[in-house]
C-alpha cells in the first residue's frame, strides 16, 4: 500500500527535536524543565547516540591542576580552526565553558577526581598556557568514558523531567510554509511504518555528524547526515563543508577510536625506525599538537616509506610505558579496543593506527543562540522556527579544525543556548502556525518511490560507492585533480539516487526502507563536500591541497593558506549545485581580536 495523505497522522508539540545524542538531550532538558511539550525524536535509543562513543574529555578553562583561563582557550581555539572559525562565537564557548562543566558535574556526571576532589583534567592536542608557550590540563575526564558519561547524565536528567522520547523514528523533511519558516517535520515511526506530521512552534536538528559518506570512519552507522539532508533539501544552503577532520589514531584496518587521551596521558607515536617523529614536525607541542596537524604529520612519514607493518601502511602508538595501573584506570577502554579490535595487549605492546575521518567541522549555519540563517550577500538572516545544534551545526567555533574536546563542549554550550532562546521564542508565540497542505509532498513523493519502483538500484550500492569515491578524493591530503575528479564522480552518482529500488516493501521495522532513506542524506552531504572542496584554492586546516602548499616561512601563504582571497565560509546549496561566500567574523564580543599568523606547534 503506497503513502498518502489520508495515512499521516498528526500531532503538535511546542518544540520537536530531532535527534537525541548529547546537544539534543541538553537543549530537551532546557526545554522540558521550562515546561514546554517536547518531542525527541532518535533512530536509536538516546544512550545509543554518538556522543556516547566520545572518549577523552570535554574542555574548559577550570585551572585545576595547571594555570589556564577561557583567554587562553580562546586563542588555542581560533588558532586551531586556521583563523576560519568565528571569534565571537568562540569568544562565547569559552566563557561559558566552566559553567556549563560545573553544571554538568551539578547534574551528577561522574568525573574523575583529583585528591581534592576537584575534577581531574588531562592535556590535549593543541590546549595550551600562555599563548602557545606550553601544554597545559584542560581536558575534564570521567576516563575515557567522557561521553558515555555525558550522555547516561543528560538523559538521566530528562528522564526527571518527563522530556517525551519517540524511539526508533527516523525524521524526513522540514515543513515550512509561505514565508519560509519552518512549522514541523514529517517523520517515520520504524516499528510500524507509519508515517507522521509533526507540527511545531520550533525544530530543533541535533542529528550529529555524517562521517558515514567516507569508508574508513570512527562514525556509528547512525551518522549519515540526516540533519543536513534535510536542511538541504529545504532550500538552506550548508556551511564549511569541504572541512573534514582525520583524527590520528584510529585502529589500522577496523577505524575504531582510540582517544586523543591516549597522548594526553602520555602515549607517543612512533614510526619504522622506532623514532618519535612528532618532535620533527611540533618540536613545541609534539604528540599534542592538533588533530590535523598530527594526521598530516602520521600520512606523510607512511608515504616517505616509514610506516611500520609488512605494508608499511600504519604508524604505531605506544603506551605500555605509562604502566598498566595507569591504563586500566585512566584508559580501560582503550585497553578493551587493543585486544578487540587489534589484538594487542596495550600494556605490553604499540597498537598500529592510521589517520581515520572523525568529525565535520561544516554543517547547518547557526548563531549563538542556535538559530538556523542563511546569508542574503550582507548579513545572516533568521530562519523562523527552525534551530540547529551540534555537530549538524555550523556555528563556526570550530572553523577548519576542531580542537579536541571541544566537540563535547560545542553541544553543552549551544544545546542549553539554543534551549534557552527557544523559550522565549516559543513563550511569545502564541498558537500554531497554519501548515500548508502540500507540507508532506516531498516525503509522500520519496517514499511512494520506493514503493512503486519495480526495478533500480539498491541503496548500498550507491551509499557504497558514494563512500568509496569521498574516501579516495576528499582524504588527509588532497590534490586539485583528483578533488576535480571526485566531484564529476559524486555528481553522477547524484543522478542515480532517483532510482533506487526496494526488493522489501512491507512496513514493519523495514530496515532497508530506512537505508534507502538514509542515501538522499547522504548524497547531500557528499556532494556539498566535493563541490566546496574542489572551489577552495588553498591549504586550511583539515583541507590540505598537494597544489597550494608553501613554504612554512612565507608570511603571506603560511603553509598555502591564503588569507587575502580565501578568508571565507563556503555556502553550498543543493537546488543548484552552487557555491557563494561569507566573511568570516575576525571580532570576538568583549575582547581584542586574534589576528592570523603562521601556525606552529
Amino acid at each position: 500500500m503506497s503513502y498518502s495523505k489520508a495515512n499521516i497522522t498528526k500531532r503538535k508539540f511546542d518544540v520537536v527535536i530531532v535527534g537525541a545524542g548529547g546537544s539534543g538531550l541538553r537543549a530537551a532538558l532546557e526545554l522540558s524543565r521550562a515546561g514546554l511539550s517536547v518531542a525527541s525524536l532518535s533512530k536509536v535509543f538516546p544512550t545509543r547516540s554518538h556522543t556516547v562513543a566520545a572518549q577523552g574529555g570535554v574542555s574548559a578553562s577550570l585551572g585545576n591542576m595547571s594555570e589556564d583561563n577561557w583567554h587562553y582557550h580562546f586563542y588555542d581555539t581560533i588558532k586551531g580552526s586556521d583563523w576560519l572559525g568565528d571569534q565571537d562565537a568562540i569568544e562565547f564557548m569559552c566563557r561559558e565553558a566552566p559553567n556549563v562543566v560545573i553544571e554538568l558535574e551539578h547534574f551528577g556526571m561522574p568525573f574523575d577526581r583529583n585528591p581534592d576532589g576537584t575534577i581531574y583534567q588531562r592535556p590535549f592536542g593543541g590546549h595550551t598556557a600562555n599563548y602557545g608557550e606550553k601544554p597545559v590540563q584542560r581536558a575534564c575526564a570521567a576516563a575515557d568514558r567522557t561521553g558515555h558519561a555525558m550522555l547516561h547524565t543528560l538523559y538521566q536528567q530528562n528522564v526527571a523531567s518527563k522530556t517525551n522520547f519517540f524511539v526508533e523514528w527516523m525524521a524526513l523533511d522540514l515543513i515550512r510554509n509561505t514565508q519560509g519558516d519552518v512549522v514541523g517535520v514529517t517523520a517515520l515511526e520504524l516499528e510500524t511504518g507509519d508515517l507522521y506530521e509533526l507540527h511545531a512552534k520550533a525544530v530543533l536538528l541535533a542529528t550529529g555528524g555524517a562521517g558515514r559518506i567516507f569508508a574508513a570512519s570512527t562514525n556509528a552507522f547512525i551518522n549519515t547526515g540526516d540533519g543536513l539532508g534535510m536542511a538541504a533539501r529545504a532550500g538552506i544552503p550548508l556551511q564549511d563543508m569541504e572541512f573534514w577532520q582525520f583524527h590520528p589514531t584510529g585502529v589500522a584496518g577496523a577505524g575504531v577510536l582510540l582517544t586523543e587521551g591516549c597522548r594526553g596521558e602520555g602515549a607517543i607515536l612512533l614510526n619504522s625506525e622506532g623514532e618519535r617523529f612528532m618532535e620533527r614536525y611540533a618540536p613545541t607541542l609534539k604528540d599534542l599538537a592538533p588533530r590535523d596537524f598530527v594526521s598530516r604529520s602520521m600520512d606523510q612519514e607512511i608515504k616517505e616509506g616509514r610506516g611500520c607493518g609488512p605494508n608499511k601502511d600504519y604508524i604505531l602508538m605506544k603506551l605500555d610505558h605509562l604502566g598498566a595501573d595507569t591504563i586500566r584506570k585512566r584508559l580501560p577502554s582503550v585497553e578493551e579496543i587493543g585486544h578487540n579490535f587489534a589484538n594487542v595487549d596495550i600494556t605490553k605492546e604499540p597498537t598500529p593506527v592510521v589517520p581515520t575521518i572523525h568529525y565535520q567541522m561544516g554543517g547547518i549555519p547557526t548563531n549563538i543562540n542556535g538559530q538556523v540563517v542563511t546569508w542574503d550577500g550582507q548579513q545572516n538572516r533568521v530562519v523562523n522556527g527552525l534551530y540547529a545544534v551540534g555537530e549538524c551545526s555550523c556555528v563556526s567555533v570550530h572553523g577548519a579544525n576542531r580542537l579536541g574536546t571541544n566537540s563535547l563542549l560545542d553541544l553543552l554550550v549551544f544545546g542549553k543556548s539554543a534551549g534557552k532562546h527557544i523559550v522565549q521564542f516559543v513563550n511569545g508565540f502564541g498558537d500554531h502556525a497554519a501548515v500548508p497542505a502540500d507540507g508532506s509532498d516531498r516525503t509522500l513523493a520519496r517514499l511512494n518511490q520506493l514503493d512503486e519502483s519495480k526495478e533500480g538500484t539498491y541503496a548500498q550500492d550507491i551509499a557504497g560507492d558514494i563512500r568509496a569515491a569521498m574516501q579516495q578524493h576528499a582524504g588527509v591530503f588532497r590534490t586539485q585533480k583528483g578533488m576535480d575528479e571526485g566531484t564529476v564522480k559524486i555528481n553522477a552518482i547524484r543522478e542515480r539516487v532517483g532510482s533506487v529500488t526496494l526488493k522489501d516493501k512491507s512496513k514493519v521495522w523495514n530496515t532497508a526502507r530506512m537505508e534507502a532513506l538514509e542515501v538522499d542524506n547522504l548524497i547531500e552531504v557528499a556532494q556539498a563536500t566535493m563541490t566546496s572542496a574542489a572551489a577552495r584554492k588553498e591549504c586550511r586546516g583539515a583541507h590540505t591541497v598537494y597544489d597550494y602548499e608553501r613554504p612554512a616561512d612565507d608570511a603571506e601563504c603560511p603553509l598555502g593558506r591564503n588569507d587575502k582571497e580565501w578568508m571565507k565560509h563556503t555556502l553550498w546549496d543543493s537546488a543548484s549545485n552552487s557555491l557563494s561566500y561569507k566573511p568570516v567574523n575576525l571580532k570576538p564580543l568583549t575582547v581584542e581580536s586574534v589576528p592570523p599568523k603562521v601556525r606552529t606547534f
